[in-house]
């Protein structure tokens, strides 16, 4: 099953994702793989990284792929894993200045369909940039246009979609967890 966490900064999605990805794991008893995406640009970055480290179970699986995600997923081994991505915007912001003339279309469908492939449950979590002000600059507001296609196609293969606000799940598609 696909769940999709998507919302604002610092609405909980993170701690709300690996909650889930907790409850997945204890009732299928099986690991967790969190594939994180963040890379330490600058200090603050570094100090964010540092605190998702703090709050993860030390018995999780960690797999730092902030680049390679769809290439990163054809490979690893589903048998008793609940799989974490956290988090999808910032995979696409890695994107957007890795390899800023990708076929973005192409490349969000590659994520979908190893995603719709997979036998395990996977967890996305994305920040919903759509409900801010409009960036004034060319690559702010490719960022934004491109999260929103990528957010509107994993809300649509995803099985759950949850939005969250202020610590508060929103359910939009699925059943209440």
């Amino acid at each position: 099953m696909i769940y999709f966490v998507i919302g604002g900064a610092r609405s909980g999605k993170s701690g709300y994702a690996a909650k889930l990805a907790a409850t997945l794991a204890k009732q299928q008893t099986a690991e967790v793989l969190n594939i994180a995406t963040a890379q330490a640009f600058d200090d603050e970055m570094s100090d964010r990284i540092k605190k998702h480290q703090q709050d993860r179970p030390a018995h999780w699986q960690l797999a730092e792929v902030p680049l390679e995600l769809t290439e990163y997923l054809t490979k690893v081994s589903q048998n008793k894993k609940v799989i974490l991505i956290d988090c999808l915007t910032l995979w696409l912001n890695n994107q957007l200045f890795e390899k800023p003339a990708q076929n973005f279309e192409t490349c969000f469908k590659q994520l979908s369909h190893i995603l719709l492939s997979l036998s395990c449950d996977v967890i996305l979590v994305a920040n919903e940039v759509g409900l801010g002000v409009i960036p004034s600059g060319e690559i702010s507001r490719k960022f934004v246009d491109e999260a929103g296609r990528l957010n509107q196609l994993m809300a649509q293969i995803a099985h759950d979609v949850v939005f969250m606000a202020a610590g508060l799940p929103l359910q939009l598609k699925g059943k209440p967890q």
